[in-house]
This record gives structure tokens, sequence and C-alpha cells, in this order.
């Protein structure tokens, strides 16, 4: 392991450090207007919902790490307390990162960038027209975290109003992360690109009163070497431990029976995991010598 001391490095190594473990990060696609009209809009990384009663997002336009300055969205924040945070889908990206330039007061990236402005509900700043998600905001703290290059602006917004295009929700109104093509910032000038293939979902855990967990998970399992360690984890979220006549039934099953036959018992068990029929996993793995 590096072992790295912030004190002893450089703010942007610091930076590219920080950046690169703490990832992928959502991107709030910020659109702010000053005391006199003008319309800014800027990309952050440093931002997440941060509760739902009452909604809040969070998020942080640090100051330039190479002149100290504040970026014109924390200014304008100081001025109209107000603002709409865009999401960012792949079919916008390179006009995001276009926008990302630091461009000079008063200059509209919404024209530069090729944005469409759409007017908000309950908020001054516009909307952008090509997102497929708005979340209007009125600023209800901002926290300076320090004075220098890099230091962060903590913003504490709550959510007077929320848009989502029909395109990206199913039947029930809810959204369906394959249809959102979602991106989200790394370290240095990475992006991702959160396809379908990226996207795992993880079995709902049972009570946590009466999950086994991986400490009574037979030695068998728990120091199991073909299985990986979530792997043992999904097992674990088994709610009891089959019974000597649960595994015997599953032993006979016409496709364990050729798995044991064939020596290949371990692999059906990690197939079975990756299905999350977890409950036959369990029994399965209880057979493997």
């Amino acid at each position: 392991m590096i072992n790295i001391i912030p004190a002893e490095l450089p703010t942007p190594k610091l930076h590219e450090y920080l950046l690169g473990c703490v990832a992928p990060r959502p991107i709030a696609f910020v659109s702010t207007i000053d005391s006199k009209g003008n319309v800014n809009l800027a990309p952050f990384s440093f931002f997440n919902v941060f509760g739902s009663n009452p909604p809040t997002l969070v998020f942080s336009p640090a100051r330039s790490g190479r002149t100290g300055k504040t970026k014109h969205t924390l200014d304008n924040l100081y001025e109209v307390g107000e603002c709409v945070v865009n999401i960012v889908s792949y079919d916008m990206i390179h006009q995001c990162n276009l926008a990302s330039a630091e461009f000079e007061k008063g200059v509209n990236e919404f024209e530069r960038a090729g944005f469409t402005q759409v007017p908000s509900s309950v908020v001054k700043p516009p909307r952008v027209g090509q997102s497929k998600a708005h979340i209007e905001c009125k600023v209800k703290q901002i926290i300076e975290t320090g004075q220098g290059g890099g230091a962060g602006n903590l913003v504490i917004c709550e959510v007077v109003a929320l848009h989502v295009d029909e395109s990206v929700v199913d039947e029930n109104g809810s959204i369906v992360p394959d249809k959102f093509d979602y991106v989200a910032r790394m370290g240095k000038n990475y992006w991702a690109r959160i396809v379908p293939e990226a996207i795992v979902e993880m079995p709902k855990m049972p009570d946590a009163t009466k999950v086994l967990g991986v400490n009574k998970m037979p030695d068998a399992i728990r120091l199991s070497n073909y299985l990986t360690g979530n792997e043992i984890a999904l097992l674990a979220n088994n709610t009891h431990l089959p019974a000597d006549e649960a595994i015997e039934a599953a032993k006979n099953l016409p496709d364990v029976q050729q798995a044991i036959a064939a020596n290949s018992l371990p692999q059906l068990v990690k197939d079975s995991i990756a299905k999350f029929d977890l409950e036959l996993a369990l029994k399965l793995a209880m057979l493997v010598k």
C-alpha cells in the first residue's frame, strides 16, 4: 500500500489521488443566475443526494486549484440562492464538458455549449432542455471549508421541484437505470458511462435479525477456496441453514447428480449464486467435499 499524508503532498497531486479513489461520482450540471439576470451553467462532481425529508442535495463548487478564485456558480448562489441541478446522460457528455471551460463572467454556457434553456417552475435559473431530469433547488446553507486553491464550498440545497423525462420511467413511474444512460466522473480526464452491463441488481437484504451472516457459515463454505468473499456473503444472506432432508433432496436433482459425476459441483454452486438462487446454492455448497 502507498501511504499518503495529505499535508506532505501538493494540492494538485492530492486532488488527483482523492478523485481517483472516490469514483465514479455523479455529476451535478448546475444552472444559476446572478442578480443582473446573467445565466451560468457548470458541472460539478462533488455532488450527491443528502436526504429525502426534507429533500436535500449537496454539491461543492470548489475554488480553482490554480488561482484560488471562486467559481461563478458560487458567486451567483450568494447573490440569488437558487439553482437547478440537471442530470447528465451520455448523449450530452461532450456539451457538458464544453460548458466546464472557464469562460469569463457573464458568458452564457447554455449558448456556448448549444443547450436549450427551459423555464423552471419554481426557481429563477433555467433548466437544461437536453437533460432527462431537472431538480429545482433553493439554497439553505453554504459552508466554506477553506480559502486556498482547491478548497470546497458545501452548498446545501432543498429540492422544491423535480422534473423527469417520461422516456426513462416505467409504467409505475419509476426511473429505469437502463434507459437513463448515466455518466459519471472519475479521476483525471476519465469519465464513466453506466451501460446496462455495468448495472448490478442486488437481492433485497432480509431482516438483519434473521440473516445468517458469514460467521455462521459452515467452515467448508466460510473457508472455501473456490468461492469469493462476495459469493460467500451472498450465501450468508440466507435466513437459515438447510435441513439434512432438504440437502439430500437437492442432491437427487438430475443436474446436481450430473455435476457430482463430472466433479463440477463447485461450478454449479457458483452458477446458482450468479442467478441469485441463494437457497439452492447454499444446499449445493453444503454438498461440496
